[in-house]
């Protein structure tokens, strides 16, 4: 059986114009992420992590090589909203309530209001806030309000999640809370994400592979299975394979061998 590709990205480089001259952002990166699949890219500041979500996103164009999202051009996947996006900070709009930023694009694009008010509904379950859907976001926790945003992010069902550093500003409590949460919201919606991170520990949690990524210009130096499946319990955080597993991060960052039993 053959698995749907997610994301496609071959020989993909992006170059910014800047006054000192042309800036490389990424070379040469190929990398596949398929259906249902958690992937997180991880690497130092400045390694075009973040660029290479926005091309994925269709916020920049690739200026050499081939992307792919679900087999389209990055485009025709935006417009025919085939992901979710959210960010470091939540971008809620402070006037509308959680219902009504959680149900903003299925109002953009012309949903009625019974079926958004449903799907709304289902959301603040899916995100754990039904009984918040009449508060505005300056009465949430930081992490509310990004639980909201990701909520929003999913109102369309797309098939595709992309995460910009969302739980960056967190405390860790509420980052490790999160990160549970949204393990559980990737498996319920079955969509794929692509997650970009600072932390090693956080990768490893999340991701069925951690794509390391190396200093601008951003390249892909090492990708690396966890194998922990759907098992991501706090208990895995106290275990002898994840521990392993950030090292292995941890070298692979460092440039130093590692050794990957679980590399596929």
């Amino acid at each position: 059986m053959t698995t749907e590709i997610a994301v496609q990205a071959r020989n993909v480089s992006k170059t910014f114009d800047a006054n000192s001259g042309d800036v490389i952002a990424l070379e040469d990166v190929d990398l596949t992420v398929e259906a249902g699949e958690f992937v997180s890219l991880i690497g130092p500041s400045g390694c075009g992590k973040s660029t290479l979500l926005r091309v994925i996103a269709d916020l920049e164009t690739v200026t050499t090589g081939e992307l792919e999202i679900f087999g389209k051009p990055a485009r025709q996947a935006r417009v025919d909203q085939d992901y979710g996006i959210a960010f470091q900070q939540a971008g809620l709009l402070p006037w509308r309530t959680v219902a009504g930023n959680m149900g903003l694009p299925l109002e953009l694009h012309g949903v009625k209001k019974a079926a958004r008010a449903a799907r709304v509904a289902e959301l603040a379950e899916l995100v754990g806030l039904t009984d918040f859907v009449d508060s505005y976001p300056d009465q949430l926790s930081g992490g509310m309000q990004q639980r909201v945003a990701i909520a929003r992010a999913l109102a369309e069902q797309p098939r595709l999640l992309l995460m910009d550093e969302p739980f960056g500003a967190l405390d860790e409590m509420t980052r490790e809370y999160l990160q549970s949460e949204l393990t559980r919201i990737a498996a319920e919606t079955g969509a794929a994400v692509v997650f970009v991170t600072h932390s090693i520990p956080e990768a490893v949690f999340l991701s069925d592979r951690v794509v390391v990524m190396s200093p601008r210009p951003g390249r892909i130096t090492d990708i690396l299975v966890t194998g922990f499946g759907d098992g991501r319990g706090d208990a895995l955080r106290e275990s002898p394979e994840y521990f392993e597993r950030v090292t292995a991060v941890r070298e692979a960052l460092h440039g130093s061998p590692v050794e990957r039993a679980n590399e596929r």
